[in-house]
């Protein structure tokens, strides 16, 4: 706790006093950001520095291996997903309610989410993440096919994880209808954390650096 008071301090130090106008507009105007990136909660990977982004510019969702569920559920055809309603909640908010323009699925190298697809979850944490993980099977059995090289099936699986969040995307009605009439794009990238390179998914569906 200590070094987060003392973070703080910095920011209000330092941070603050330059960007107090823009806090007193979004405090007065609301937020209005046009693109939700929907990244994994690993510490290593912050969007907003990846982007260079400052403050009300993204709005950022954050889950283990950066998935989204399906809208519905495998064996219903009309009622929303109940079982992963927190991710699915935030991207109601920012395309119904926020209109954003872009949602970037943001994937990443050395990914413990993608790691615990083929490897199973860790003993310590049995409670939630073999359910949540279990959204990405489609993707871990893709990789398992593709390559018998463990290296190269956890990347293959990093890929894929992007992909599937996307067809997931689609599923949602409202964003499949955005998306038809031009109102939504779609978009996924992924970042190497060592060496620091974003790329972006290609129409060919692969992907290169920016």
């Amino acid at each position: 706790m200590d070094k987060l008071l003392d973070g703080y301090r910095r920011f209000r130090a330092t941070s603050w006093p330059e960007r107090k106008a823009l806090f007193e507009r979004l405090a007065a105007r609301g937020q209005k950001p046009q693109t939700l990136v929907i990244a994994c909660s690993d510490s290593r990977v912050d969007p907003t520095m990846i982007f260079d982004a400052g403050p009300g510019e993204l709005f950022v969702v954050r889950n283990v291996a950066n998935l989204v569920p399906p809208y519905t559920a495998p064996d219903a055809h009309a009622e929303p997903e109940q079982d992963h309603h927190g991710t699915s909640a935030a991207i109601e908010f920012a395309v119904k309610v926020l209109e954003v323009q872009e949602i970037m699925v943001l994937g990443h190298a050395l990914c413990g989410g993608a790691g615990a697809l083929i490897d199973g979850a860790p003993a310590q944490a049995q409670d939630f993440l073999p359910d949540w993980i279990r959204i990405a099977r489609p993707a871990r059995d893709i990789a398992l096919n593709l390559s018998s090289d463990p290296a190269e099936q956890r990347t293959i699986l990093e890929h894929q994880c992007v992909k599937l969040s996307l067809r997931n995307l689609a599923t949602f009605p409202w964003i499949k209808e955005r998306v038809e009439d031009g109102r939504l794009a779609l978009h996924g990238a992924y970042f190497a954390v060592a060496t620091g390179v974003l790329e972006r998914l290609r129409a060919d569906g692969t992907f290169g650096p920016v």
